[in-house]
């Protein structure tokens, strides 16, 4: 439950930051139902006088694209998905950019991203493409309001594509011990991020005991914190990095591995589009890393440990260790297989973080704001790696 001088006021917050303005036109994919079209869309547009747009009742990355266009836009907004999937379309698809107007992204300049992190090498692309040079990072959860850090446009590159910015006005942010929420841990540590102030939902309707569970009290001053889940870390300047999900923490021979640290090295790589990254049951180490890829259009895939069809994610074919060769795909041109997804991770980064399974898919299992849906993914790694009767 949110209070609207909760929404209202983190809208307009939001609009502040980001440097919104009377004659902005913002092309707004993300859904009204969702906290990201509804209140850093309407509410932050509201509260300024901006004019927002909504190309498509479900997302459309071509109505999307011909709404900036049309309308000459000076602000587009998206999930990270959401952005790939556009510049897919507007890089590799000539008759469809043959469409645009010549000045299509003249005007474009400010956006924000939310909802998952942006990798440096998808903010580079979006500068280059489509001119989002003033492209802020949002940071929340829906018990926020939702948000409670964000970048600015006069940030340093690094910082937008490092973090998500820092606290908004009005807001307190800490980091704590997972294991002892008491703790408030030292600048640089890795804790759980907690949010306290306005913005704090007034709890889960008609569900006191999950409220309880991460809405609290602080009993030395009473100051209600907003508890997230997530993994975090604060630098001396107050920035906040994301480090992932705790639940999504991997646990390999008891070295811990963050998902988003191999998802952001593997986006680097040529011919991947998408990455998402799980860990999945394993016998000698009690978990292994598994990439989920995205090739881009026209690149073949060769080896890995499986194939998703994305028309059906029941759809699915196991390759055994002895397998080689195109796996999707047909015809010459780039190529993409699982020893170069393994090779790029072991030349960037610790050994221990090497994927041991890539499988291919064409297309996430996502939720209607856009967002990837990671047990999904667990459970078909599961299936895909089961003992083949």
């Amino acid at each position: 439950m949110l209070s609207h001088t909760s929404i209202l006021n983190n809208g307009h917050l939001i609009a502040s930051r980001m440097g919104l303005e009377p004659s902005d036109l913002i092309v707004c994919p993300p859904p009204l139902f969702h906290c990201f079209g509804c209140v850093l869309g309407l509410m932050a547009t509201a509260s300024t006088g901006a004019a927002i747009l909504f190309p498509s009742p479900g997302f459309d990355p071509a109505a999307t694209l011909h709404m900036v266009s049309e309308h000459r836009a000076t602000g587009l907004y998206g999930v990270a998905t959401m952005f790939v999937a556009e510049l897919e379309l507007l890089c590799n698809d000539a008759a469809f950019a043959a469409q645009l107007r010549p000045d299509a992204f003249r005007n474009l300049r400010k956006g924000i991203a939310a909802g998952s992190s942006v990798p440096e090498a998808l903010m580079r692309r979006l500068f280059e493409h489509m001119g989002l040079r003033d492209l802020v990072i949002c940071y929340g959860m829906t018990e926020t309001s939702p948000v409670s850090c964000m970048t600015a446009p006069r940030d340093a590159f690094a910082k937008r594509t490092r973090s998500v910015g820092r606290a908004m006005p009005h807001t307190a942010v800490k980091i704590v011990s997972p294991a002892d929420r008491a703790t408030v841990l030292p600048r640089g540590e890795r804790g759980e991020l907690a949010a306290a102030g306005y913005l704090v939902m007034q709890g889960y309707y008609g569900d006191p005991e999950r409220t309880a569970e991460d809405r609290i009290a602080d009993p030395a001053d009473g100051r209600v914190w907003m508890y997230s889940g997530d993994e975090a870390c604060m630098d001396e300047d107050g920035y906040v990095e994301i480090t992932g999900r705790i639940k999504d923490l991997i646990i390999r021979g008891g070295e811990n591995i963050h998902p988003l640290e191999v998802e952001n090295c593997l986006f680097q790589l040529r011919g991947v589009q998408e990455v998402s990254v799980v860990g999945v049951p394993d016998e000698r180490h009690g978990e292994a890393v598994a990439a989920f890829v995205v090739p881009h259009k026209g690149v073949r895939t060769l080896g890995g440990d499986g194939v998703v069809d994305a028309g059906n994610a029941m759809a699915i074919h196991v390759r055994t260790s002895s397998e080689d060769g195109t796996s999707q795909g047909e015809g010459g041109g780039e190529t993409l297989g699982k020893q170069d997804v393994q090779d790029w991770v072991k030349t960037q980064l610790s050994g221990h973080l090497v994927p041991k399974y890539v499988f291919w898919i064409d297309e996430y299992p996502k939720t209607a704001s856009g967002k990837i849906q990671k047990y999904k993914l667990r459970d078909l790694a599961k299936q895909m790696l089961a003992p083949q009767s």
